[in-house]
């Protein structure tokens, strides 16, 4: 058996999530269909991904691993696979990796990556792939508060309802806002070790908050306190959150 490393980008828009699930199409049920098919084997191969993302989050570099029953070289696997998969899912990498790699548990972090389109209206042709946002917003605000974002913190007022751990306790080592003039955007970074349902659109809406001047700039200290996912109230549309990177020690 051979274990291969595959990155992949997706536009999510008509997938409900990564995740397998019964009479759903995901991205996760769509690989193991190609690489099922291309393997004609009798024993069912399963994908392991990096992590889950929700309906309609988008991923530039998704990672995933799976154990493969023939020899193919990885050029060639990533040849195959692009052949079978829909337009959706492009295969961008792929790797032959040593058996004790494993997308989800050997990684050190992730970037994600968040699109707000401004405008008083939404725009027709970035609503699957941006947050909008028609209010007022000062940017610098929201540069002051990014750095309450950044450090070890207990996010139990930023994560939804349905999570499957109890453990809120996350770093971000990395926390960024900018304008895209151009398109009329705002853009947002984190880069952590981890992150919680929804924690990344949360923070998003929070922070939009601020920039409007409907909450206090350093509002997130607070929020770390108490602990309590209704004072954070916003949740910003999957449609704007991409994963942009996983990330994964050097190796010597």
């Amino acid at each position: 058996m051979q274990r291969y490393k595959i990155t992949m980008a997706y536009d999510g828009t008509n997938f409900a999530g990564f995740q397998r699930q019964p009479n759903q199409r995901t991205i996760q049920g769509t690989l193991e269909n190609a690489v099922n098919k291309m393997s004609k084997f009798d024993d069912f191969i399963t994908i392991h991904g990096s992590g889950r993302t929700d309906a309609g989050v988008h991923a530039l570099a998704q990672v995933a691993h799976f154990d493969f029953p023939h020899d193919i070289p990885a050029q060639g696997m990533m040849r195959g696979l692009n052949a079978i998969l829909p337009l959706e899912i492009e295969i961008i990498d792929c790797e032959i990796v040593d058996a004790n790699f494993h997308s989800r548990f050997s990684t050190h972090g992730k970037r994600y990556l968040y699109r707000v389109s401004r405008g008083r209206f939404t725009n027709p042709f970035k609503r699957n792939y941006t947050g909008h946002y028609k209010y007022a917003l000062d940017i610098e605000r929201i540069k002051q508060a990014m750095p309450d974002v950044e450090g070890t913190h207990d996010y139990s007022s930023f994560v939804a309802s349905g999570s499957q751990t109890d453990d809120h306790v996350r770093t971000i080592y990395e926390a960024t806002v900018r304008e895209d003039q151009a398109n009329d955007e705002v853009i947002f970074e984190f880069y952590g070790n981890g992150f919680l349902y929804n924690q990344v659109r949360i923070m998003v809406g929070t922070l939009l908050q601020i920039g409007n001047g409907s909450r206090p700039i350093h509002d997130f200290l607070r929020l770390y306190e108490v602990k309590d996912r209704a004072e954070a109230r916003e949740t910003a549309p999957a449609s704007g959150l991409y994963l942009k990177e996983v990330v994964y020690p050097k190796e010597d």
